[in-house]
């Protein structure tokens, strides 16, 4: 049985990514601040971490090696971004960056960015070891072009860079990095916006596809030619089979309909 891990798995995409992959057969070790209270099957292991305390990753990778298991895959979706949008009555996520909230930076930076990277550097040496792994962080279009505001950008564009330069590093020790473009994804948040009529959601992602594809990556016997690179995961579904939960094949995104 492969071992998968998941970082930000109490809610959102990363929940549903440990959905996915426990559904296609990944022992899933979950982690987040509120993993406990999260809905999610119970083949899940839940690790309860702060990523922003590197103790406290370090922690999940101590008990994934106690429990005797060595990791395959590491799905990088912890991210802090996404809280606090509207502050005091007011929605702060589309202000110019000179009056964005400091929280912000720390949210997508460190609660982001930097979490991904501690993360990695903890699997990296078992997979290296094993000359084989697959670590993917969730990234996003912000990275190609100004979607939202400009910390946003900044965030996922550092998830790209550190992608492909990890990737560029790990070569030749035979494990594969990659960013992952999800589309519009159902999430908690999402849906709730829907409701209120802000969004269309005729193309959107369910949470677990997201999962699927990832798992369908995993198995690609020539994973290694898509290192480093950007994946959007609707496109590799079409090519790798991959439905959505209803059946459905989510059309591609691209960067001018973004």
């Amino acid at each position: 049985m492969p071992i998968a891990l998941v970082t930000g798995a109490s809610r959102g995409v990363g929940r549903g990514v440990a959905i996915g992959l426990a559904e296609a057969g990944f022992k899933v070790y979950a982690t987040g601040r509120r993993v406990d209270a999260a809905a999610l099957p119970d083949s899940v292991v839940r690790i309860a971490c702060d990523h922003t305390d590197d103790a406290s990753t370090a922690a999940v990778f101590e008990r994934i090696a106690n429990d005797g298991d060595a990791l395959d895959l590491l799905v990088n979706s912890v991210w802090g971004g996404y809280e606090r949008m509207t502050e005091d009555g007011k929605f702060t996520w589309t202000l110019p960056f000179w009056e964005q909230p400091a929280h912000r930076w720390t949210g997508m930076m460190d609660a982001g960015v930097r979490a991904a990277f501690v993360a990695s550097a903890l699997a990296a040496p078992a997979m290296i070891a094993r000359r084989s792994g697959l670590i993917v962080n969730i990234s996003f279009w912000a990275a190609q072009k100004h979607v939202g505001n400009a910390i946003y950008g900044i965030a996922k564009a550092a998830t790209d860079k550190m992608s492909a330069d990890m990737a560029h590093e790990l070569r030749p020790h035979g494990v594969t990095v990659v960013s992952l473009y999800p589309g519009m994804v159902r999430t908690e948040a999402v849906l709730a916006a829907a409701q209120g009529g802000w969004l269309d959601l005729s193309n959107s992602e369910s949470p677990e596809f997201i999962g699927r594809v990832i798992a369908a990556l995993s198995k690609e016997p020539n994973l290694m030619e898509r290192s480093g690179t950007v994946v959007v995961a609707a496109r590799a579904a079409r090519e790798l089979g991959v439905c959505d939960i209803d059946g459905k094949s989510p059309v591609p995104l691209t960067l001018d309909k973004v």
